[in-house]
């Protein structure tokens, strides 16, 4: 992709695009879970065994939208990579960059990454896949904006979530922050950086869906839905669609990964 469709990406405002949309939480490698909810929303996957790839058919005038943190930790992590891609390639598909995508592709240019949190699976799953395959991942992670921006600025999709000011915004802080979310700078006992409830104080018209921290069920709070199910601890891989707001969820087949940090619950009244 050339530098200037890759700005172009960054401020994805997609005005054609009003859904409906099929919003998908954090994958984490979960192959398997991913083909069973796409079959429970009606897309028709089908392998080209030959040209290695998947033919997918939406259901119609739908769109996937995934959270992002499509690695790591689970089973089958290029072969998500894999769908999600042909998915792009076919336009029934946008994807936002979670914390781990981010990773990944910074250790495949050869940066300097610590190997953990489920990175070293990847790194192992990917062994069986050549060269060309590797490249086509660092073009395709290398393009993926922070956030999108969808149906006219009704609806905004980042991995972590984003506060209603930055909206639109194309910094590295922005970047930041859609990727980690806002943190104190402190860490907790277990080392893990304390984060910041930023949708407790979110007053903005949009609607926010993201992932990135794990809760045991997606609720509204002030406009903003966290979908991440945390399907490779055992949870669920949960789809929000968009404009009907209803949820999809399949179980995990199996516990991939331990969370260190516990699941959200969000203590609310009926």
């Amino acid at each position: 992709m050339n530098k200037k469709a890759a700005q172009e990406l960054y401020n994805l405002e997609l005005p054609d695009k009003h859904g409906p949309f099929h919003i998908i939480g954090d994958v984490h490698g979960c192959f398997g879970e991913l083909m069973a909810l796409l079959g429970q929303l009606h897309y028709k996957v089908n392998f080209l065994e030959a040209e290695q790839r998947y033919i997918v058919e939406a259901p119609a005038n739908c769109t996937a939208v995934f959270v992002g943190d499509l690695v790591d930790r689970g089973p089958d992590s290029p072969e998500v990579l894999r769908l999600v891609m042909d998915m792009a390639e076919q336009g029934i598909a946008y994807c936002v960059s979670g914390n781990h995508d981010d990773k990944l592709y910074r250790m495949l240019i050869g940066r300097n990454v610590k190997i953990r949190h489920g990175l070293e699976l990847t790194v192992e799953q990917l062994k069986r896949y050549d060269s060309t395959f590797h490249k086509r991942i660092v073009n395709f992670l290398s393009s993926l904006p922070h956030h999108i921006i969808l149906d006219e600025g009704r609806l905004v999709v980042a991995h972590a979530g984003l506060e209603e000011r930055l909206h639109g915004r194309n910094t590295r802080g922005v970047r930041e922050l859609c990727l980690y979310g806002p943190t104190t700078g402190e860490t907790d006992e277990k080392g893990l950086p304390i984060r910041l409830d930023w949708a407790a104080d979110y007053c903005g018209k949009a609607i926010v869906v993201y992932g990135h921290t794990p809760v045991h069920e997606p609720h509204w709070r002030n406009n903003t839905i966290n979908i991440d199910t945390g399907c490779v601890f055992g949870g669920r891989l949960t789809c929000l669609t968009y404009p009907d707001h209803v949820v999809t969820s399949v179980d995990s087949f199996d516990t991939y990964a331990e969370s260190v940090r516990p699941f959200i619950r969000y203590h609310h009244h009926h």
